[in-house]
């Protein structure tokens, strides 16, 4: 294990050296490393989980990964590949099943339909594990934490930094999200969009007054140094976990589980964590 950690601690350096990484917060869609040369310097116990689904995937030799524009989790590089802490684990996930991924923009408000309707296999996209959400889908285990927070203008920050004195603000949310739902808990006033990184451009047109968004997308898209540098983040509105989503029954829930307990003790995890600054919320 010794040994294995220090190959990952060295292909990190490397990784670092090529993307020209230093303390200036060099904004994460600059970054490149070969993710194939990771996972190589690792190992995995032989997958041994079977069921229909399962084979299903195995037999068509493609993962497909319902996904939106997401960053960091989720989110396309200078070539148009998708890349993010999600994109790469769901990529080394199915290098461990022995398939191809393939990933998908997807409606958020459609998941489960797209999933029941195999359009996709999964929904892998910084996906908190709502009732809702555990109701209609076998779901992973919990793998990092996350929080739904309130965007605003930087030059209101001191105005809105309580729930109360947001009420009286119009807000985009993603439909289907979390944060829709926590706008709604509040009583607050919104107007839906298809996706989180719209919400953003929402506020900055002035469109809206204030967004809700994960927080983790927050720490990478706004304030200085990023393409959203006039706007910040307030108040936190709650707590919450991420996980993935395969089909009601699928086994497939099962696998990830056992993926993600070796990809923890082997080092894969916080490799890739570190890649995109979110190692602090992984849970191990």
């Amino acid at each position: 294990m010794k040994k294995i950690l220090a190959i990952l601690l060295a292909l990190v350096l490397v990784i670092g050296l090529f993307a020209g990484c230093s303390a200036d917060n060099q904004k994460t869609e600059e970054i490149d490393y070969n993710l194939d040369d990771v996972f190589s310097a690792v190992s995995f116990s032989a997958l041994d989980i079977s069921d229909d689904d399962i084979n299903y995937i195995k037999e068509k030799g493609t993962l497909v990964v319902g996904i939106t524009d997401f960053e960091p989790m989720d989110y396309k590089d200078a070539n148009g590949n998708w890349i993010g802490f999600d994109a790469d684990m769901a990529t080394a996930f199915a290098k461990w099943l022995g398939v191809k991924v393939q990933f998908v923009e997807i409606d958020w408000d459609n998941k489960i339909f797209e999933l029941d309707g195999k359009s996709i296999d999964c929904v892998w996209n910084g996906m908190t594990l709502t009732d809702e959400v555990k109701a209609a889908m076998a779901t992973s285990n919990a793998y990092c934490n996350n929080a739904q927070v309130v965007i605003v203008s930087a030059d209101k920050a001191d105005q809105y930094n309580t729930v109360e004195a947001c009420k009286e603000l119009v807000f985009a949310v993603e439909a289907g999200s979390a944060g829709a739902e926590i706008a709604a808990e509040n009583g607050f006033k919104v107007t839906e969009v298809k996706d989180q990184a719209t919400t953003l451009m929402e506020v900055s047109a002035g469109t809206c007054d204030a967004a809700i968004i994960d927080k983790l997308m927050a720490a990478a898209m706004v304030g200085e140094g990023t393409s959203y540098a006039k706007l910040t983040y307030t108040v936190d509105l709650n707590s919450e976990e991420y996980g993935v989503g395969f089909r009601k029954d699928s086994k497939m829930a099962d696998a990830l589980n056992e993926f993600l307990k070796q990809a923890n003790a082997n080092g894969l995890t916080q490799v890739i964590a570190e890649q995109y600054g979110v190692q602090a919320a992984i849970i191990k």
